[in-house]
């Protein structure tokens, strides 16, 4: 048997519905009541409640400081109900003065690193206090200037927002993250803030560019520079929104590059990491030594000492801001919630005018609170100076009726307040100079009373007050921009072929595919140890800068910096793991040299042209298509051209073929198929025809070194008459026992 569900008396709601708002409220309070600054006095509610927690423990700038635990404690008990260590690391992140302009904690102990912030000791070994700034959030507290509202359990009041008197907002910045908003709003120099203030109040319609002749730009606790140009910055103002570039000051000190300022949340040790990776991997030969000598007097010292005093050291900087943090982009987004307690984003003006509001009427309630006081106690000193005339009557009437309070309010027409006064009087108070003193403290009241009361009927004089108490906190907690505004060029990194130390290399490639390098050009390659079933195929000589490039048997060329390969000590790396060539392709030379550097590029179909380095360059791992090898052909190993030589192209086939002919009749391309070497006859590559094995240039009176296996012929220069002919012919055949040719080499004449 089923049992219904009876539904009469309850809500029902649909689920999309419920989610949704549900969503939107819990969205609402991480923005109002976590993430967000409220514009008042640009805190978040934990900062607030750790500022006013502490203020209630006595905790002021010059009293003893207390353990943070106690503070910690007293903020979750009373009005934080949320996680210890949450707290603390807020706290914490008030009391870094790396982290903020003006510091609103004066902590005791170790409260982190700028090269790590997190690294603070844990709460139970720390002391705080607050830092004298602090004043200006909290002197107007009990002057009735802010709302209050119950703590989280009804049993204490805790107030809404502290009457700043400073737009704190402004000048220590703050970022956050709530739900679909973020905030991130740079922190500034206290002097141009006020300055920008007593501006706007004395003119209220100004603009971005008013303003920034006295905000020139953000300015951070940790110095450097501000690089980026000033239009960015005065758009970043008109908006609210945008991205700063920060870089490290340096300076030159006995030759070395002394590092005396980092960005913004820079950490010295990862930068110095991150130079010393470069130098390991050997892409910073310009540096010879790196040092932390950052102490208690500097802060920040990091040396780097070039490797000479030819080293372009403004060079070399460029191309450390472009690599490293010592350069790094900072986002501004000025989300807030304004005084109707909406986010929005601000620009400068609307920042500054709508703080000015929250000043005006804080200034306003103060003044209210202070006239109301002193009406109030002239309205007692009115009674009291009623008793001290008609003394001997008010006496009387205080020991003869047993109800004196409504005889005296009858008789001298007092209100209640002023009769509860009198007869709250002390004897000692009955002397005759004491009403002398009520006269004197009325006069003094009736001032102060007509003193705030034109005040607050004039904006003039309202206007002047807040620009004067502006002024005096600037003066009392105001210091000099530690960030400088420089606009300078973008950073710019060095070429590869510069970070890498020029010294003599040979390149050597294996049959199987495996480079090196080793160091010399005096190398015996055939000597080198190499892989069982593999041996030696070519070489190239050139410098480590330089870019070493080989081609497949498909006639793709790849290339890599010479001085990123492996040591010859070793038998190599297989060229498969950097480049990605054809399947099937099998790798088969190598070159290198400088961009103007020639090579000649030949297919064993007898083609070839002559190419120049700088036109087979490509980072592409796929490589380049540059010489057009028929199908079934393949690559012969490419032979280096001598520059400013007249020179002889020498081409050998498979059946000991050799032909020797004028460079002049080849071409210069920078890819395709060229044209013919020597005359081969037929069209197919099988393996019993005849093929172009191998092509060398020879330079004059140089010679060219024939090898067949393990033995070498040297044709001299004046002996090559009779190989010698026009392109593209048969060419003559080589002498018994020398027609098995594994390689041409041209030589430089002695």
């Amino acid at each position: 048997m089923q049992n219904s569900l009876n539904l009469e008396g309850v809500e029902q709601q649909a689920l999309k519905d419920y989610t949704e708002k549900a969503y939107l409220d819990y969205s609402m309070y991480v923005i109002l009541d976590r993430a967000l600054p409220q514009i008042g006095d640009g805190l978040k509610p934990v900062q607030r409640r750790i500022i006013y927690a502490m203020s209630e423990l006595g905790l002021s700038a010059g009293q003893k400081p207390k353990k943070s635990a106690r503070t910690v404690g007293d903020v979750i008990g009373k009005f934080h109900p949320h996680g210890d260590s949450a707290c603390y690391e807020a706290m914490v992140l008030m009391a870094q003065d790396f982290s903020y302009r003006y510091p609103i904690i004066d902590g005791q102990g170790n409260w982190g690193s700028t090269d790590d912030p997190k690294s603070f000791a844990a709460m139970r070994y720390t002391e705080s206090r607050l830092e004298p700034y602090a004043r200006s959030l909290l002197q107007e507290l009990a002057h009735g200037t802010v709302d209050w509202v119950p703590n989280f359990d009804g049993t204490i009041p805790e107030p809404v927002v502290l009457p700043a008197r400073l737009p704190n907002l402004l000048l220590n910045g703050t970022t956050g993250i709530a739900v679909g908003l973020s905030t991130d709003v740079p922190p500034h120099n206290l002097n141009e803030v006020a300055s920008a203030l007593v501006h706007l109040v004395d003119n209220p319609k100004a603009t971005v560019a008013a303003l920034m002749k006295h905000i020139k730009g953000p300015d951070y606790p940790t110095g450097g520079e501000l690089v980026s140009p000033r239009d960015d910055i005065r758009q970043i103002y008109q908006t609210g929104s945008g991205t700063l570039r920060l870089r490290a000051s340096y300076k030159i000190e006995d030759g070395d590059i002394v590092i005396t300022a980092l960005p913004y949340q820079v950490s010295g040790g990862k930068v110095l990491e991150q130079i010393a990776t470069q130098m390991r991997n050997k892409k910073l030969p310009q540096v010879d030594d790196l040092r932390d000598e950052s102490d208690h007097e500097e802060a920040t010292r990091l040396v780097i000492s070039p490797r000479s005093n030819r080293v372009d050291k403004d060079e070399l900087m460029s191309h450390l801001f472009s690599t490293t943090s010592l350069e790094r982009t900072v986002r501004v987004n000025m989300n807030i919630i304004d005084l109707e307690g909406r986010p929005r984003a601000f620009d400068l003006v609307s920042l500054l005018s709508e703080w000015l509001k929250f000043r005006q009427e804080t200034v306003k309630r103060r003044l209210n609170h202070r006239l109301q006081i002193v009406v109030d106690r002239l309205h007692i000193l009115d009674g009291l100076l009623i008793a001290y005339l008609s003394i001997d009557a008010v006496i009387k009437i205080i020991r003869e009726e047993d109800e004196p309070k409504p005889v005296l309010m009858k008789r001298f027409k007092l209100t209640d307040i002023q009769a509860e006064a009198i007869l709250n009087l002390r004897l000692r108070n009955l002397a005759r100079l004491e009403e002398m003193k009520i006269k004197g403290e009325q006069e003094e009241l009736n001032e102060e009373r007509d003193g705030l009361e034109k005040t607050l009927k004039s904006a003039a004089r309202l206007k002047t007050l807040i620009k004067k108490e502006i002024l005096e906190d600037a003066e009392a907690y105001g210091d000099a921009r530690r960030t400088a505004i420089v606009e300078r060029d973008a950073a710019q990194a060095l070429d590869e072929t510069q970070l890498v130390s020029s010294e003599p290399v040979t390149v050597i490639l294996s049959r199987r595919g495996f480079a090196r390098a080793a160091k010399g050009h005096d190398v015996d390659a055939l000597s080198l140890s190499y892989k069982a079933g593999d041996g030696y195929l070519a070489q190239a000589m050139g410098r480590s800068n330089q870019l070493a490039m080989f081609i497949d048997s498909t006639g793709r060329v790849y290339s890599v910096m010479a001085g990123t390969l492996p040591s010859a000590r070793g038998q190599g790396d297989p060229l498969s793991g950097r480049f990605k060539p054809p399947d099937g392709a099998e790798f088969c030379g190598a070159m290198i040299g400088d961009a103007g550097q020639k090579y000649l590029l030949a297919s064993d179909a007898g083609y070839g042209f002559i190419a120049t380095l700088q036109d087979l360059v490509t980072r592409n791992k796929a490589g380049k298509a540059i010489l057009r090898v028929p199908a079934g052909g393949r690559a012969v190993v490419p032979a280096p051209v001598p520059a400013d030589a007249e020179c002889l192209i020498a081409a050998v086939t498979s059946i000991g073929r050799l032909l020797l002919f004028e460079m002049d009749e080849l071409p210069e391309l920078a890819k395709g198929k060229g044209n013919k070497l020597i005359n081969i006859p037929g069209k197919k590559y099988s393996s019993g025809e005849e093929k172009m094995l191998a092509a060398a240039v020879v330079p004059e009176d140089g010679n060219l070194q024939v090898y067949c296996g393990e033995r070498m012929m040297t044709i001299k220069w004046n002996d090559t008459d009779h190989y010698y002919g026009e392109r593209a012919l048969r060419g003559s055949m080589l002498p018994r026992g020398w027609r098995n040719v594994d390689r041409l080499v041209g030589v430089m004449p002695d």
